[in-house]
């Protein structure tokens, strides 16, 4: 099966696609939520809101430009988060954004790697809300699209309900007005990141005390959400729901978004359809020089769970990555699902 390199799919992709709208996001990754990975999962759901890995204002500013702001236009609704805690160069960085096309800009406050802190960026920002806050208005003051903030509900000894609230008045008092909350503390001494994803316990009341004394700030949650039905309960104490790692090891989950939460009346796809519409864009890429190893790990967890799906994987794992790999190792792959 072969497709021709100019064929699109953007009116099969972008049709109807609303507002920007929170209610249901998939978490910005780093080595995960790529332009490849993105524009799978667009083809999965039209209406959830995507966002790119982080990219930090220097990288942004002095580094390749181009590649770093690239993305395909069905991917939209789509964020751009940004590391940073320069002011000058974040709102530098949200021109330069906001006439690429990006439909938002977040700002990472929340990662906790040893990595970013020393460059002042990620959760350990949330010890200085002033500086945050002086963040924000140059990057809102910069630019006519939204200007959001991922964070943590605290860090290491400072992770009482009284310091969030008073960071959340803070930066809210800067022209921000929606806050993407990991419910879980980050720890910046002593956990790598893979543990403050795990170790710190969740405490979703504290986002729902939040959205309760804050009603006029558009509050979304984040942090271990598997299941419609947990996303359907949070729905009822806040203003929507980000999923992270499970989005992304079962994207198949988005497969219902649109239909459960944003009254669509398409039908449902099945994966197998979700791979035909992918196979244009695998082949135009192919041929723009990007190695299939880079677009087929994002879509491994396409059949978790189904029959064949650990064959699919096997094949994948094994084949995309030799030198030379073309489409016809993922025509392979889903052969081994149609049986």
């Amino acid at each position: 099966m072969t497709f021709p390199i100019t064929d699109s799919i953007a009116d099969s992709v972008t049709d109807s696609i609303p507002e920007s709208s929170h209610l249901f996001c998939v978490a910005p990754m780093m080595d995960w939520t790529d332009r490849h990975c993105r524009y799978f999962l667009r083809l999965i759901s039209k209406h959830t809101m995507l966002y790119t890995e982080m990219v930090t204002s220097a990288a942004l500013l002095h580094g390749d430009r181009k590649r770093f702001l690239t993305f395909n236009p069905e991917e939209q609704p789509l964020a751009l988060q940004l590391g940073g805690s320069n002011p000058a160069e974040l709102a530098e960085c949200c021109k330069l954004a906001e006439d690429a096309g990006y439909s938002e800009l977040n700002l990472n406050v929340g990662c906790p790697s040893d990595r970013v802190q020393n460059g002042k960026i990620g959760a350990c920002l949330m010890a200085e809300p002033e500086l945050v806050a002086e963040c924000v208005s140059a990057m809102t003051n910069a630019v006519g699209i939204p200007v959001t903030v991922k964070c943590r509900i605290g860090i290491d000894n400072m992770d009482s309900y009284a310091e969030l609230a008073a960071f959340i008045s803070t930066v809210a008092s800067a022209s921000c007005s929606c806050f993407i909350l990991h419910a879980r503390i980050a720890v910046l001494n002593g956990l790598s990141p893979k543990q403050n994803r795990e170790v710190p316990p969740l405490n979703y009341q504290r986002v729902y005390d939040i959205k309760h004394e804050f009603p006029e700030l558009e509050i979304i949650i984040n942090g271990g959400i598997k299941n419609f039905t947990e996303v359907h309960e949070h729905l009822t104490r806040v203003d929507g729901v980000m999923l992270g790692r499970e989005a992304y090891q079962h994207p198949y989950l988005l497969a219902a978004v649109d239909q459960e939460f944003f009254n669509s009346s398409a039908d449902i796809p099945d994966r197998l359809q979700i791979l035909e519409h992918f196979l244009p864009y695998v082949a135009r890429e192919l041929q723009g020089g990007t190695a299939l190893r880079h677009i087929s790990r994002h879509i491994l967890g396409l059949f978790q769970g189904q029959p064949g799906g650990k064959k699919f994987r096997r094949f994948l794992s094994e084949n995309a990555y030799k030198s030379g790999a073309g489409l016809n190792v993922l025509e392979s792959a889903m052969q081994l699902v149609r049986q």
